[in-house]
């Protein structure tokens, strides 16, 4: 499957992995670039020696091209961001703020910059600010997400800027991806759907409360911190929408959710951990390998759009 994007990153399928904090380490990457897709490594907010150490284990695991996604909030960015260089990774996409302050750096080392933004503003910001592309994420996304859902968004973004756009959120299959097509995009960057994989390390409890969640399962927490983020329902998220309909101060809500998104990778702790999804969950019914996950996807885009040029 060829789009401007596989070419730009001389990959075989226009899929990129989520850079999602404590879930993309080198397993995932690595598993996800074998497959033909972008394979990426959430750098978070993990010390520099972890995320370059996370670099070369992925590079014993692939010699496909893999991308590192950088937080840009983060006190380490600048570290990582010269990590990255010196350890010849192909891309990175950033998140979180503006990468302007490290284009030169990346450029001049040939790292292709695709930065995820959740705006037309933003993404023209990116655009000029030197960008090979951007990732257009709707806020069905799981996570930290934006105003603007995926259908909205990704078209709007395709106008304003002339470098190819990946669209994320709410995308888990190929009908997902035939779709983003449509609306312009060039490729689709997956979330939920890899954290349901058989390579990462996600613990069990909380891929299967994936695998179990209906339509309506997600729910968006921090609407009044101005820091929303998606994620399943459980005791946690029931407390803190108690606790931010009551006007509870920062500090309090911060004390709910501190380490929890370490809880529900690590220790599977479904009850008080941040189980991250998209509203995509729903459509999640079982474990693959990345391999299988993308094979599919592309074959039932391929089917959704040859029989679309059927109907016409």
């Amino acid at each position: 499957m060829k789009t401007k994007i596989t070419e730009l990153l001389q990959i075989e399928y226009p899929v990129f992995q989520g850079g999602m904090a404590w879930v993309a380490e080198h397993k995932l990457a690595a598993a996800v670039s074998n497959a033909g897709g972008l394979g990426i490594i959430g750098a978070a907010s993990a010390p520099p020696e972890v995320v370059r150490e996370e670099i070369r284990k992925c590079k014993e695991l692939t010699d496909k091209p893999f991308g590192v996604n950088i937080m840009l909030l983060n006190p380490n960015a600048e570290d990582v961001a010269k990590i990255v260089v010196k350890e010849g990774v192909k891309a990175v996409t950033t998140g979180a703020g503006n990468p302007g302050k490290f284009m030169e750096l990346w450029k001049n080392a040939g790292v292709k910059v695709i930065p995820v933004v959740a705006s037309v503003a933003m993404a023209k910001m990116m655009e000029r600010a030197g960008a090979d592309a951007v990732v257009a994420e709707g806020m069905e996304s799981g996570g930290h997400i934006g105003s603007t859902t995926t259908m909205a968004l990704v078209p709007q973004v395709v106008d304003a800027v002339s470098i190819p756009v990946i669209a994320a959120g709410g995308i888990a299959d190929g009908r997902g991806m035939a779709a983003a097509f449509m609306l312009g995009a060039e490729g689709i960057q997956m979330g939920t759907r890899f954290v349901a994989s058989k390579e990462s390390i996600v613990h069990e409890n909380y891929k299967n409360q994936i695998i179990k969640a209906k339509d309506i399962d997600s729910v968006v927490t921090g609407m009044s911190t101005g820091h929303p983020v998606r994620s399943l329902r459980n005791q946690m998220t029931r407390e803190y929408l108690k606790l931010e309909k009551e006007n509870a101060d920062f500090m309090e809500l911060e004390k709910l959710t501190l380490g929890s998104l370490r809880k529900a990778v690590q220790d599977g702790d479904t009850v008080n951990g941040t189980l991250m999804a998209g509203q995509i969950a729903g459509l999640i019914r079982r474990e693959q390998t990345c391999r299988e996950i993308i094979e599919e996807t592309v074959q039932q885009a391929q089917e959704c759009i040859a029989a679309q040029g059927q109907h016409k």
